[in-house]
């Protein structure tokens, strides 16, 4: 079951366009289990970088990433628009 709904995840996660971004609750709640934003973002720690993982967001657009500053880089080469640290959301 777990494993069913991480592949899930890592394919919400994929799927997610450059240039945009999405909450861990919006993942999990595509991924088919609303109330498991928690365990998108402990998925997303252990994760290689063939997933984009950094297009993954708090609720209100707040990086939450162990690596921040890498994040933020990524976001914006993308052209994703920050303001006060947090990715401006626009929906997907």
């Amino acid at each position: 079951m777990i494993a069913d709904f991480e592949a899930r995840a890592l394919e919400v996660v994929r799927s997610i366009p450059p240039g945009h971004v999405m909450s861990y609750g919006e993942v999990a709640d595509e991924a088919g289990s609303p109330r498991a934003a928690r365990a998108v973002g402990n998925l997303l720690r252990t994760t290689v970088e063939e997933c984009p993982w950094w297009r993954v967001v708090g609720w209100d657009g707040r990086l939450r990433a162990p690596d921040t500053d890498r994040q933020a880089e990524l976001l914006t080469s993308e052209g994703v628009a920050m303001r006060n640290g947090k990715a401006i959301l626009r929906p997907c």
